[in-house]
């Protein structure tokens, strides 16, 4: 046995100088010399200045399950995800990759004029107000290097900001905070009472003024505390500043929220919910960007964070769900809904009346989970029956809705269409006739006589047996509407049902394919093509049920 072997032998016996990494490894150093023996055997040896070969022999060990990855790294004074680097980097780049330096690469020199450039360049954006992640997009490197060179750099993000901004009424002032305490202490509510503003019995004042004492948007605790002295009964939305802030395109929403008359409406029919941080218009704007976020229901609620969400909204924190879900159950427990929807529908007409002459009708099963027991739907999108209740809509020549309307036990469409074009009467007045449109589900020739009394035309797809007509038969057709070039290959003829009684009009398209689609409508004077048209358009109303 020659004096090297007997020198590794020696290292492998037990002595006070081991160190046991498991029940089955250990090692021991003498000098610059480093043996690594499992169950006793010479696993590896390697002199501590070869970095290289120590990472290997970590590696080794832990693939081979020798011991665990958290005993190996403290052992050897690593930490785990140094441990975790050094496998990363084997396997990407071999055994020439673990001689790697830790750091920045040798003959990189500090303090260059590229680096005191580049320090210029990060500190000039940052100033800007961009985010460490935008600052690594536009130079080519790591929100992690950002981040280091700054603080290296010794740049300190701003303090918190010494006024809210971007409230959506107004700012706070020095005479809006003392009104604030004066009539709080004197008269023990609010400087933004209700009463106040249903005295002055506009539409457009509905919507009390909010002020905020809070100076920091991102620490709510004042108005929280006078909320919970009954003081005030919605916070004012405060907007911080943020270089980034995720799912702020929610609020690109808010300009049509305003103009829809959600909240002056529902001001005027639910009133007040109440003393309260979390007040109506803040649950009815959050519960609406909710939706817009594709977080429909409040449970989903658990899945991000409050903080994130509360700054869409322009408060400290989003509400959580148990709060959102008791704020829902009050403004139910109220039964206006119908007056909700009428009133908005109302609005709607007023509005939009130009766009009223067609409108389309289809719907929409929606799942249910609560606890009743319910009949099934359904549900397309499942391709399963599962217990769900079906809403019938009625939008606008645009695509927009008009009015909703939920069926009792998923009745028909055939059941559903008298009474929702009862309620859309209504709305439209007596004077005025517009033309319905709805799919195959709607077919009864009995029901057409009924809508057609109610001086409303129709616009359906024929059901059943439909004779074919000879191609030769049909003429090319091309039009402008509503600034798209069409052109269809049609018939015109008239058809007759219920033994002769109900006179209709059938436009029959001819697509490249060969299939012929029956159209019927009662609208004699209406071109062919249009009648094609907007019939074929009903899948605007498909895509709001699609996208919204």
């Amino acid at each position: 046995m020659g004096p090297q072997q007997e020198e590794l032998e020696s290292f492998a016996a037990a002595s006070g100088g081991t160190i046991y990494v498991s029940d089955r490894v250990s090692f021991r150093t003498e000098g610059n010399q480093r043996v690594i023996c499992v169950h006793g055997v010479v696993f590896a040896h390697y002199d501590v200045e070869d970095r290289a070969a120590q990472a290997y022999a970590m590696i080794t060990l832990c693939e081979s399950g020798y011991a665990s990855q958290t005993e190996i790294a403290r052992s050897f004074g690593y930490s785990a995800r140094s441990l975790r680097r050094y496998q990363e980097r084997l396997e990407t780049g071999g055994i020439g990759a673990l001689a790697r330096d830790s750091g920045r690469p040798v003959g990189a020199r500090t303090g260059s004029r590229k680096d005191r450039g580049r320090d210029q360049t990060i500190l000039h954006l940052k100033t800007k107000g961009l985010s460490n992640r935008s600052i690594a997009g536009r130079l080519g490197v790591s929100e992690k290097a950002i981040r280091k060179r700054l603080r290296r750099l010794g740049w300190k993000p701003r303090g918190p900001i010494a006024q809210p901004c971007l409230a959506f009424e107004q700012q706070v002032t020095a005479d809006a905070v003392s009104a604030v305490e004066v009539s709080a202490s004197a008269q023990g509510i609010s400087g933004n009472a209700p009463a106040a503003t249903a005295e002055r019995g506009e539409e457009d004042a509905l919507e009390a003024e909010l002020t905020s004492l809070d100076l920091d948007p991102l620490d709510r605790s004042t108005d929280r505390l006078l909320a919970a002295m009954g003081l005030i009964e919605d916070a004012a939305p405060v907007f911080a500043p943020a270089g980034n802030l995720p799912m702020a395109g929610a609020l690109l929403a808010i300009p049509s929220l305003v103009a829809s008359g959600v909240l002056p409406i529902a001001r005027k029919l639910y009133g007040s919910i109440g003393p309260a941080f979390y007040g109506l218009r803040t649950t009815l704007v959050a519960y609406l960007l909710l939706a817009l976020l594709r977080i429909p229901r409040p449970e989903a609620l658990k899945e991000h964070a409050p903080a994130t969400l509360g700054r869409i909204v322009g408060l400290d924190r989003m509400l959580e769900v148990k709060t959102l879900r008791r704020k829902l159950t009050e403004l139910a427990e109220r039964r206006v809904s119908q007056d909700f929807g009428r009133e908005l529908a109302r609005r709607r007409v007023a509005e939009r009346g130009h766009v009223m002459g067609f409108l389309y009708i289809d719907g929409h099963v929606r799942a249910y989970h609560g606890k009743h027991g319910i009949a099934k739907g359904y549900l397309t999108r499942t391709r399963l029956a599962v217990p769900a209740t079906t809403d019938y809509w009625v939008n606008d020549g645009a695509g927009d809705p008009l009015l909703v309307v939920t069926a009792e036990a998923n009745a028909a469409m055939t059941r559903m269409l008298e009474p929702i074009l009862a309620e859309a009467r209504r709305l439209l007045g007596s004077g005025r006739r517009a033309t319905v449109v709805f799919d195959r589900g709607g077919w009864s020739p009995r029901l057409f006589v009924k809508l057609l009394a109610m001086d409303f035309d129709i616009l359906t797809y024929r059901k059943g047996h439909v004779p074919r007509v000879a191609e030769r038969r049909f003429v090319l057709r091309q039009a402008t509407l509503d600034g798209h070039a069409v052109e269809y290959l049609l018939f015109d003829q008239p058809v007759r049902f219920l033994k002769g009684k109900l006179r209709l009009r059938q436009v029959t398209r001819l697509t490249e394919s060969g299939h012929q689609t029956a159209v019927l409508t009662s609208r004699w004077e209406l071109p062919d093509i249009e009648v094609a048209y907007r019939m074929f358009e009903r899948w605007r109303q498909e895509n709001f049920f699609k996208y919204m």
